[in-house]
């Protein structure tokens, strides 16, 4: 193949799951799960609270790739004031200066399509938004994603243990007394996997909805970072070299641990190449898009070249603590975030063997896009006027 063009259809298969991150040590998979302890508890720990949400694995159930689509992004459209979202609020709160926000007072449930639209907005504009208090999780099933599908088409990931019946419902479980999360800790020093939810997708997800069903007492946070900050803090100069750069975000990879792990694939794998630098269509803010979960390579550079330049973002995102937040989960919080500006992580910090069960509703959105490039240091330096 020459050095310009790019394969679409395979990328490199792995030998071990841990060769591209422990993302998948979050989830315990049919090998590890047990239902009669899930339901009925052991000596040691409760049942699952929603029993409802426990994962199943059907290997005979598959699905067609994905067809385009047109989405509507809802954000374009909403009043900047806030005033149905913020309706019976009794506190809205930054958490930190440059990224997310918390929101009591407001069951999101209830919201109506304008404050719908406005939440699309903020989400986009605070990247993480933490409710507390939510009726989530007791609503039947379809509720949940019908209020979700507002957002976009429903993503069905292609590896992942669904509540049965209802495939549209990605499900982070580690079942009771399962610690063989901590075998990680034998071969890595921290269990930190910074990404963006399936990247590798034609149209990866947007507003992305997060509910807790049961966390430990302690540990299982996640930490979230703002892509958009990262992008800003580079010198004009660096993110100029940036612009026009597109990456190779692959599904292969997550497809094969699938399998090494005893799981289902549900379609076939994809892989996508999207701009290094994207832009939000409600914001216009521009963001880094790359993550060492699904990014492979940038196209066009050879392999050292790519290897390096991706190393450095990597780096830039994950040590950048002043542009991150982490959420604590408490029985009934709800995270709404842009997976189009943020990165995120798990932690596994807890080997106690309580169960961690998290349910993630994930509307797809646009076709990452890339616009021109601004040089607001020259703009800054012109007295805030383009040369």
């Amino acid at each position: 193949m020459a050095p310009g063009l790019v394969d679409l259809h395979q990328s490199p298969a792995i030998s071990n799951y841990t060769d591209v991150g422990p993302k998948d040590v979050f989830i315990g998979g049919p090998k590890a799960f047990n239902r009669d302890a899930e339901e009925k508890g052991t000596a040691t720990q409760p049942p699952a609270t929603h029993s409802k949400y426990l994962p199943v694995w059907d290997p005979d159930t598959k699905y067609e790739l994905l067809k385009p689509f047109t989405h509507h992004e809802h954000g374009k459209e909403a009043d900047p004031t806030f005033t149905n979202l913020f309706k019976g609020s009794t506190s809205v709160s930054d958490i930190a200066p440059l990224i997310g926000a918390e929101i009591r007072g407001v069951q999101i449930s209830e919201l109506d399509d304008k404050g719908k639209d406005q939440l699309a907005l903020f989400t986009a504009q605070k990247k993480v938004v933490v409710f507390h208090d939510q009726n989530f999780a007791d609503l039947p099933i379809q509720q949940a994603l019908d209020f979700a599908s507002y957002f976009g088409r429903l993503h069905i990931h292609p590896t992942s243990g669904a509540p049965a019946g209802y495939p549209e419902v990605h499900l982070v479980h580690r079942g009771v007394d399962d610690t063989t999360a901590q075998d990680l800790l034998e071969t890595r020093t921290n269990t930190i996997t910074w990404h963006s939810d399936v990247t590798y997708e034609k149209q990866p997800p947007g507003t992305t909805f997060l509910y807790v069903l049961d966390t430990p007492d302690q540990g299982g946070d996640t930490l979230f970072a703002s892509q958009v900050e990262a992008y800003n803090r580079l010198s004009s100069e660096f993110q100029k070299r940036l612009h026009g750069l597109t990456a190779l975000h692959s599904g292969y990879e997550q497809a094969e641990n699938s399998k090494l792990r005893g799981s289902i694939v549900r379609r076939e794998p994809v892989s996508s190449v999207h701009p290094l630098v994207r832009t939000h269509p409600a914001t216009g803010e521009k963001a880094l898009y790359v993550n060492p979960q699904f990014t492979r390579r940038i196209i066009g550079f050879k392999q050292e070249e790519s290897e390096n330049l991706l190393k450095f973002l990597y780096d830039h995102i994950a040590l950048g603590q002043d542009f991150q937040i982490r959420v604590k989960w408490t029985p009934r919080t709800v995270v709404v975030w842009d997976n189009r500006v943020t990165a995120h992580s798990a932690t596994v910090d807890w080997a106690n063997g309580q169960r961690r069960h998290i349910a993630r509703i994930t509307p797809q959105a646009e076709r990452p896009v890339e616009t021109p490039f601004e040089d607001h240091a020259k703009e800054s330096r012109n007295g805030g006027h383009s040369a």
